[in-house]
């Protein structure tokens, strides 16, 4: 929601890697923890979404992307990570019901889904990139997202955005 209303404002192509991933896994018939229980033993899923990021990136287009690790595929990008406790996050999804996340069928389900997805996606970039993607010293901007409204963590994103664009000349962001 962020990353989308960030590349609205300005004017810019919003990518989603978790948008490919639910894609992914609805033509499988799979919930997306189904899918990342899959792409533990599977590399082709993360291989195909890279590749996705990396022709992006090639393009030389400007654009947002919300994606676990563009900030590692895509150099010359304002690397953002929003951050937020556990338990905020599984509210959050849990609230937005989306079809390809049938696990979350109480907000402790979500919880224990989300600690899974977790896991397995840190697992499986360290085990593939050598990267802790959840590391904040790989990202410019780091916000904490979990007491702000939606409309203030655009507005705080794009205060810092803006500092370290002109700061640096960076293109594209990736959050």
């Amino acid at each position: 929601m962020v990353a989308k209303r960030v590349a609205e404002h300005l004017a810019l192509r919003h990518v989603s890697a978790g948008d490919f991933m639910r894609e992914m896994a609805a033509e499988r018939g799979m919930s997306i923890l189904e899918l990342s229980r899959v792409a533990e033993g599977d590399d082709a899923i993360d291989a195909e979404i890279d590749a996705r990021t990396m022709r992006l990136a090639a393009t030389g287009d400007s654009f947002v992307i919300d994606a676990r690790m563009a900030w590692f595929f895509i150099s010359d990008a304002v690397k953002v990570f929003l951050d937020v406790s556990t338990e905020v996050a599984a509210a959050r999804i849990y609230a937005s019901m989306r079809d390809t996340e049938r696990e979350n069928i109480d907000l402790a389900a979500t919880i224990a889904a989300l600690r899974e997805r977790t896991e397995s996606e840190a697992g499986r970039y360290r085990r593939f990139y050598g990267v802790d993607y959840l590391d904040t010293d790989h990202y410019q901007i780091v916000i904490d997202t979990s007491q702000l409204a939606v409309d203030e963590v655009v507005g705080e994103l794009l205060a810092r955005l803006a500092a370290v664009t002109a700061e640096s000349g960076h293109g594209p962001a990736a959050l």
